[in-house]
């Protein structure tokens, strides 16, 4: 049975996204959403969001009134930031330290801090943490899969314990650039969703395949546990993206972030894109968006263009010109820190790569796939 593989009319999300829906249009949900948002009235919305806050208050005004985690990137250094000077709450910053951390991204952390927030760092086990990304490289083909759980679960957990339910995320990506609708029109979400939309229904089975070592006990994958449902209902967790509350544009966001949190850009070219002021945080992130590119067939410039065609800062045909350009890089830059950091061979490594790589898309030339398709032509699979 032959498939259709095609691109967006308005932007270059493919059909192959994961949970994207297409109008009769050949429009994206992404970027029908993008129109919509524009005509929306968001005072309801806004009012949903004055009613939680009001209801997670600190009564005494002298505590923590929700959390935000933080990597000291843009999106979380803008919620922290509205949260705070726009809308008058205490929010505690939290950043769960990811594994092969970059200088700038660090500098940013710290200069978001220094702009005048509380905050926690969280460093899970660095030997439970390399296992689990390890396996997630293996298992899910993602390869910071230890710290996708954690900066739910030791968050979460974190929220548990310190007795602050309330918990705001940036973005619901699944709305904002194409994926599963069902979260469109709600506020909150629940750890069901996490594990089956953010963790693609791998998490029981990454954590098992680490607990079955003979050097890893239950207790040493505390942090990457999630509270139990009763523990959840007892202490009124929600969990909320702010992109529900108001029209999410990321490049506001670097702009406040920049203004306002100390953000800086890398100063030279990132990996795999046109991009220079996000996801600069951790290395491990160029992989991600590189197996991404040979699942699915899109990566990183492709995201990142339908995000500036959407705002009106791009067409369709400069955003063409630049996914063709950068979108099927292999990690070179970093790939002798990536064979360090997962302790395998070249051919270990590369054999994990041909594993997801999408035969129907790609071919394997002088050692590197390669595309079997033009971007923007559609064909058959």
């Amino acid at each position: 049975m032959t498939e259709k593989v095609f691109w967006c009319n308005s932007c270059l999300n493919m059909s192959t996204r994961p949970r994207i829906e297409f109008d009769e249009n050949g429009i994206c949900n992404a970027c029908n959403w993008a129109k919509q948002k524009k005509s929306m009235d968001w005072s309801s919305r806004q009012e949903e969001l004055q009613g939680l806050l009001n209801k997670y208050r600190s009564k005494n005004g002298d505590g923590f009134d929700c959390i935000v985690p933080v990597s000291g990137g843009k999106d979380g250094s803008y919620v922290a930031y509205m949260l705070k000077h726009k809308y008058g709450m205490n929010p505690l910053a939290v950043t769960v330290r990811p594994a092969l951390s970059l200088e700038v991204g660090d500098q940013n952390l710290v200069n978001f801090i220094e702009s005048g927030y509380n905050h926690i760092h969280i460093s899970p086990d660095t030997r439970i943490m390399q296992k689990l990304n390890k396996h997630g490289f293996i298992e899910k083909g993602f390869p910071y899969y230890g710290w996708l759980i954690a900066i739910t679960t030791a968050v979460i957990q974190t929220a548990h314990n310190f007795k602050i339910p309330l918990i705001f995320y940036g973005e619901d990506g699944e709305v904002e650039y194409g994926g599963s609708t069902e979260s469109k029109s709600k506020a909150l979400y629940n750890i069901e969703y996490m594990k089956r939309v953010y963790f693609e229904g791998g998490y029981d089975k990454v954590l098992e395949k680490v607990l079955a070592e003979d050097d890893v006990e239950d207790k040493d994958l505390a942090f990457w546990r999630f509270p139990s449902d009763q523990e959840v209902e007892d202490s009124e967790l929600a969990f909320t993206h702010w992109s529900y509350y108001e029209s999410w544009d990321s490049y506001r966001n670097y702009l406040v972030a920049k203004e306002h949190c100390g953000l800086k850009e890398k100063e030279e070219g990132t990996a795999g894109t046109f991009t220079n002021f996000s996801q600069n945080d951790q290395a491990l992130y160029a992989l991600h968006a590189y197996l991404m590119y040979l699942k699915f067939g899109f990566g990183r410039a492709t995201q990142d263009a339908g995000i500036e065609i959407r705002r009106g800062a791009m067409t369709r045909e400069q955003a063409l010109n630049l996914v063709m350009a950068y979108d099927n890089q292999y990690p070179h830059e970093f790939l002798d820190l990536y064979l360090d950091y997962y302790q395998m061979t070249k051919d270990e490594f590369d054999e994990v790569l041909d594993r997801y790589a999408n035969k129907s898309l790609f071919e394997k030339i002088d050692g590197i796939w390669q595309p079997k398709f033009l971007v923007g032509e559609d064909f058959q699979i």
